[in-house]
C-alpha cells in the first residue's frame, strides 16, 4: 500500500507537469538583494528617508517595467508622463507664497522694500478683496506717490518723448533743485558767470551815527559778480561785491553849538573783491595765489574820523598771497607769503582846507603757515601761525608816535562736517603786536574765530560767525584796537519763494592804552519774496546801537529799506 501511494503521487505530479503550458521561473538575483544599506529592500518610492523632489534610478526602472520607454524622451520622463504611475519625488508645496507654510520647515524670508516704498497692508479678514497693484509711470518704474497730473486729461505725447518706444533706454530723472529760485548764470567759454544788482531805498534815522541823530532818506546800489572756472584741472574764481550808500541830503556842520563829529556829506562806498587761482602741479601738490582789493571808509561813529569833515576819506587796501599746498595722505601742509598796501585819501574839511593822511599809509609784509590732519572723514584738526611787519610811509604820525610794528597770531582748531547737518570751523588762539615807539604798550588779546552752519530742518538754517582783528587807530596813546565780532543768523523758508532772515551782531572795540571801550549791537530782520529766478523783492528793518564809556560817543539808529534784486 505504501508503494502504491508513492507511485500514485508521482504519476499525479508528472501529469500536472505535462499539462502546464507555461514554463516555471525562478527568482532573479539583483544588486538590491546584496545591498548592505539600510532600507535597501524597500521600494524607492516608499523609502521614508528619501529627499523630497529627488528622482532615483529605481523609480525610472520601475516605471520602465510597466510601460516601455519612449526613445524620444530622456530616461525618467516616460514614467513621469504616464497617468497612474507614481511620480519620482514629491515637489515642495507652493503655499508658502500665500499662507507662509513650508513643508520643509524653512524660515520665510521677508520681502525687501526700497526706502520710502509703500508697504502692503495685511488683509483684515477673509472675504476682503486683494489690494490693487501699485501704479507705474510711463517708463515702468514704481511711483511712490502719484501726482494728480498723471490721472488728468492731457493731449497725447509722442512715444519718443514719453519714453514708451520699445527698446528705448530709460530716461533718468533730473536732480532735485535745492534752490529753485537761485541764479542760473551763463557760460562764457569754460567759466560760469553769475551777476546781480540790488536797488533799494528807505530811511535812516541817524546816518552819521552821532549822539544827536539827524535822519535822512537813503538809497543803496549793490552790484555783485561771480565767475567760476569749469576746468578738469586747475581752478580760477573771481568774486567781486560792492555797494554805494547815498543819502538825499546832508548833515549840519554845527550841532548843539559845536563842530559835528560826522561829515556833512555821509555818502560812502564799500567794495570787497578777490581773485583766487590754483595750479595743480601733481595730485598732491598745488600752487595757490590770490589778488584782493578793499575800498571803504572808516565806520560812522569811529574815533578815527576827524571833526569838521566835508566827506569821509576813502582808503584802499590791495594785497596778494602766493603759497603752496602739499598733502601727505591725511596730513596737509600749506604756507604762503603775503603783502598788503593801504592808502588813505586826503581829508577835506568844511572850510575847504585839505589835510594829509599820509601818516596812516603803510605796507604790511607777512607769512602764514598751516598744518592739518584728517582724523576722520568729517573731522580735521589744524594749527595755524602768522607773522607780519607794518612799515608806515611817515615815521611819526600826527600825534608824534612811531606806528611801525610787528606781530602775529597763533591759533588751533578743527574743521568738521557731521552728516551735512552741522558743518564749519572753530579755532581759538592768541594775537599780539609790538610797536617801535616805547610809549605804545603791547597790543594783545585772545583770538576767537569760527564759522558754523547748522541745518536744523530742511526749512531752517542757523549760522554763527566770529572774528578777531587788530586794527590801526589814530587815538593818542593807543597802540591799536582789538575788535571782536560775533554774528548769529537764522534763515527760515515759509515757502520756497518766501524767506525770512533774522540776524544779531555783537561787537567789542578795545582801544588799549586810551581807556576807551565800545560795544556795538545790531538787530536786523529781512523778508525776501522771490517772484522768479531773476527778480526778488527784499524788505529790511535794522536797529543799530553803539555804547561807549566816552561821553557823547554813543549812538542809536534805525534803518528801513525796501528794494529789488535783479540776478542772472
Amino acid at each position: 500500500m505504501s508503494c502504491a501511494l508513492l507511485s500514485g503521487a508521482a504519476l499525479g505530479c508528472l501529469w500536472l507537469a505535462v499539462l502546464d503550458v507555461s514554463g516555471a521561473r525562478g527568482q532573479t538575483l539583483t544588486s538590491d538583494l546584496f545591498n548592505p544599506k539600510r532600507g535597501a529592500f524597500v521600494p524607492a518610492q516608499e523609502m521614508p528617508f528619501r529627499k523630497i523632489g529627488a528622482a532615483t534610478a529605481a523609480d525610472d526602472s520601475a516605471a520602465s517595467s510597466v510601460m516601455p520607454p519612449d526613445p524620444n524622451q530622456p530616461i525618467g520622463q516616460a514614467a513621469r508622463s504616464r497617468v497612474g504611475v507614481p511620480i519620482d519625488g514629491l515637489p515642495a508645496t507652493n503655499a508658502i507664497g500665500i499662507s507662509g507654510f513650508d513643508a520643509l520647515n524653512r524660515n520665510r524670508k521677508p520681502p525687501k522694500y526700497y526706502p520710502g516704498q509703500a508697504r502692503p497692508r495685511p488683509s483684515p479678514g477673509p472675504g476682503t478683496p486683494a489690494p490693487s497693484p501699485p501704479q507705474l509711470n510711463a517708463a515702468g518704474d514704481l511711483r511712490l506717490s502719484i501726482p494728480p497730473s498723471d490721472s488728468a486729461h492731457r493731449p497725447p505725447v509722442a512715444p519718443g518723448l514719453a519714453g514708451t518706444v520699445p527698446g528705448q533706454p530709460q530716461r533718468r530723472r533730473l536732480k532735485v533743485d535745492d534752490d529753485p529760485f537761485g541764479a542760473v548764470g551763463d557760460y562764457a567759454g569754460a567759466f560760469l558767470i553769475k551777476a546781480a544788482v540790488e536797488l533799494s531805498g528807505g530811511y535812516d534815522t541817524n546816518p552819521g551815527r552821532i549822539f544827536a541823530p539827524h535822519g535822512l532818506p537813503s538809497w543803496v546800489v549793490a552790484p555783485e559778480f561771480l565767475a567760476v572756472s569749469n576746468w578738469e584741472r586747475h581752478a580760477l574764481v573771481a568774486d567781486l561785491r560792492g555797494s554805494f550808500t547815498g543819502y538825499g541830503g546832508s548833515l549840519p556842520a554845527i550841532i548843539d553849538g559845536g563842530i559835528s563829529s560826522a561829515p556833512t556829506d555821509v555818502n560812502r562806498p564799500d567794495f570787497t573783491g578777490h581773485v583766487d587761482g590754483r595750479l595743480d602741479v601733481t595730485n598732491d601738490t598745488d600752487i595757490a595765489a590770490q589778488l584782493r582789493l578793499r575800498v571803504a571808509t572808516d565806520n560812522p561813529g569811529s574815533p578815527n574820523i576827524q571833526a569838521g569833515l566835508a566827506r569821509y576819506p576813502i582808503y584802499t587796501t590791495a594785497g596778494s598771497t602766493l603759497g603752496f599746498d602739499q598733502r601727505f595722505n591725511r596730513l596737509s601742509i600749506s604756507a604762503g607769503a603775503t603783502i598788503d598796501r593801504t592808502d588813505y585819501q586826503n581829508s577835506t574839511l568844511t572850510d575847504g582846507e585839505v589835510t594829509s593822511n599820509g601818516d596812516r599809509n603803510f605796507t604790511q609784509y607777512g607769512g602764514v603757515g598751516r598744518v592739518s590732519y584728517e582724523v576722520l572723514p568729517g573731522l580735521k584738526p589744524f594749527a595755524e601761525v602768522e607773522g607780519d611787519t607794518r612799515v608806515h610811509d611817515e615815521p611819526f604820525d600826527r600825534n608824534g608816535y612811531q606806528r611801525d610794528s610787528s606781530g602775529g597770531y597763533a591759533k588751533a582748531g578743527s574743521s568738521f562736517e557731521f552728516t551735512r547737518i552741522l558743518i564749519g570751523e572753530v579755532s581759538i588762539g592768541y594775537a599780539a603786536r609790538n610797536y617801535v615807539d616805547p610809549r605804545l604798550s603791547r597790543l594783545e588779546g585772545f583770538l576767537v574765530s569760527s564759522s558754523l552752519v547748522w541745518n536744523a530742518t530742511p526749512l531752517t538754517t542757523a549760522k554763527f560767525y566770529s572774528d578777531t582783528q587788530i586794527a590801526e587807530t589814530t587815538l593818542a596813546g593807543s597802540p591799536g584796537v582789538l575788535v571782536h565780532t560775533y554774528t548769529f543768523e537764522v534763515d527760515h523758508d515759509f515757502r520756497r519763494w518766501l524767506t525770512a532772515i533774522g540776524k544779531f551782531t555783537f561787537g567789542t572795540y578795545d582801544y588799549q592804552g586810551a581807556d576807551r571801550n565800545d560795544k556795538s549791537y545790531s538787530l536786523e530782520g529781512d523778508v525776501i519774496y522771490k517772484l522768479t529766478r531773476n527778480l526778488w523783492i527784499k524788505g529790511t528793518l535794522r536797529q543799530d546801537r553803539l555804547d561807549s564809556n566816552v561821553v557823547n560817543a554813543s549812538s542809536k539808529a534805525t534803518v528801513v529799506m525796501l528794494g529789488v534784486r535783479l540776478q542772472n
